[in-house]
């Protein structure tokens, strides 16, 4: 099989760089509901735009480009361990091309491998089948939507809904349940795969499995069936909406397996993943190791249609639009409402949880008064004159930084913090008494942000890996909402208290 890595290696760029039309027209069926201008229309625009630029620049959708998932069926008598080594080669190649972000982190020293290549990593499943070609799938599943799996062991209390039972209306609280938790942490509006039964390993392989299922499918289990139905019609109902910013689609997809237990025990795993449904599979000879079909019809067969651009979405609503300009004062900040759309040019800086914790206990490399953290790990290039580039850069997951985030504002004097998915009490406190904002980047647009970045300045703490790095980046036209303002208003706060309402609305039976 001598073009078998090849083939691995384009499933790769093709699962990173292009969603399948599938998940296309879901993401195109929840614009179609979202009601026009509001916020998470104009983030909807936005995901439409990133997926476009993607496709066109072959580089990341999102720049958090998950473990490496592999499940590979082959023939009766293929060499699996041949195979292994050539999939583990295509993942380090693809990840030096930045097709992949370097994600693959020594759990004890925090080292970063470089290649996506470790223990562990990538993980590649193998199973034997009586057909005569090898399939591979491939999912990429990104760190931010991984932290929102949940496991529910039966019976439990659950917030809102009160006592589920090992039944099939408690597993139906569970799953209710596991959207509400999400929340806009996950980049929704999202997709879930749900185990129920095993024990608690495989249960969350069981659930992981069924985000292989197509979007549009019809489980063949009638129970199910009527349970995925049930979830998509009234999940959407939580008001969370695209980000977390409110809005009719929360849910874009709704997948169900089932497998047997032991008596003691029932579990229901959730496998949440964002809008960034990165998945794709080929069928390959088992002679030559050439692709012969793609599992999943591939995303140009079905174009993303534009629509109006951002700050006109953002017009309908009559919503302000502010430029701001880096180092921003806090004369400048106080000004700012939750709701505003935030233009901001000059110098930004990157910072993850590595840089959090540093910062902590020791100086700032640079000067951070008035300036702006940007919660995120790029995928960086050099270009053929040595010097860095931006190929992709969405913000991260910022709850993780909520131990830090204040402490650093006030140690710092930092003006604004941007990531996704919002942040807590003790971060809204700094803002309001030292004089910052949070902003909401929209999760997953790594292309849209990452033409932003015009200049690398330079970097620190490289040491970290190139995700933790802190990198220094000259910036223009960097979009971004006011969602924690200074003034001790929080719409993240305030989309989890209506959602929390909402789901009380879901406590009574509904499956005999």
């Amino acid at each position: 099989m001598q073009h078998f890595q090849e083939s691995i290696y384009k499933l790769i760029v093709e699962t990173s760089t292009n969603l399948p039309a599938d998940v296309r027209q879901a993401i195109q069926n929840a614009r179609a509901k979202e009601d026009a201008g509001t916020r998470s229309a104009l983030s909807l625009s936005t995901i439409a735009d990133n997926i476009h630029m993607a496709e066109c620049n072959v580089s990341p959708i999102c720049q958090d480009t998950g473990m490496p998932t592999f499940i590979v069926h082959t023939p009766v008598g293929a060499n699996q361990i041949e195979m292994k080594k050539q999939i583990i080669a295509a993942v380090a190649q693809a990840t030096k091309d930045s097709k992949l972000r370097t994600n693959s982190v020594d759990s004890l020293t925090g080292a970063n491998s470089g290649d996506n290549v470790g223990p562990g990593t990538p993980v590649i499943h193998f199973e034997q089948w009586e057909k005569d070609v090898i399939e591979v799938k491939l999912i990429l599943k990104g760190g931010g939507c991984e932290n929102k799996n949940i496991q529910y062991s039966l019976p439990t209390e659950l917030e809102g809904l009160g006592k589920a039972g090992r039944d099939l209306d408690g597993i139906r609280k569970c799953i209710m349940h596991a959207v509400y938790q999400a929340q806009g942490q996950g980049c929704s509006a999202g997709f879930i795969g749900v185990g129920i039964g095993g024990d608690r390993t495989t249960g969350y392989e069981l659930a992981k499995h069924q985000l292989f299922r197509a979007v549009d499918d019809v489980n063949p289990n009638e129970e199910l069936r009527k349970l995925e139905e049930y979830v998509m019609e009234n999940a959407n109902k939580l008001g969370i909406g695209t980000m977390g910013f409110g809005g009719q689609v929360t849910l874009l997809g709704c997948k169900i397996g089932v497998m047997n237990r032991l008596p003691a025990s029932f579990f229901v795993s959730v496998a949440y993943n964002c809008w960034a449904f990165r998945r794709q599979g080929v069928l390959i000879d088992q002679s030559t190791g050439e692709i012969t079909d793609w599992v999943y019809p591939k995303g140009e067969e079905l174009p993303m249609q534009k629509d109006e651009p951002a700050a006109a979405a953002a017009g309908q609503q009559e919503r302000r639009e502010i430029v701001l300009q880096t180092p921003i004062s806090e004369e400048q900040i106080r000004q700012l409402r939750v709701g505003d759309v935030v233009i901001i040019n000059g110098p930004m800086h990157t910072g993850r949880d590595a840089l959090h914790k540093y910062l902590m206990d020791h100086d700032s490399p640079i000067d951070l008064n008035g300036a702006v953290i940007y919660h995120c790990g790029p995928v960086m290039a050099k270009d053929e004159n040595g010097e860095w580039v931006v190929k992709a850069a969405g913000p991260t997951t910022s709850i993780r930084e909520e131990p830090y985030q204040g402490d650093i504002i006030k140690k710092f004097g930092i003006r604004a913090v941007i990531g996704k998915g919002g942040m807590g009490p003790k971060t809204l406190k700094a803002l309001q008494e030292h004089g910052a904002v949070y902003l909401n980047a929209i999760g997953g647009a790594a292309q849209y942000y990452a033409q932003c970045f015009k200049k690398v300045e330079g970097v620190d703490f490289l040491e970290f890996g190139i995700p933790e790095a802190m990198w220094h980046l000259q910036t223009e036209g960097f979009a971004a909402i006011v969602t924690m303002d200074s003034h001790g208003n929080s719409l993240h706060a305030d989309v989890e208290m209506d959602s929390r309402d909402k789901l009380a609305q879901f406590k009574e039976p509904v499956f005999a």
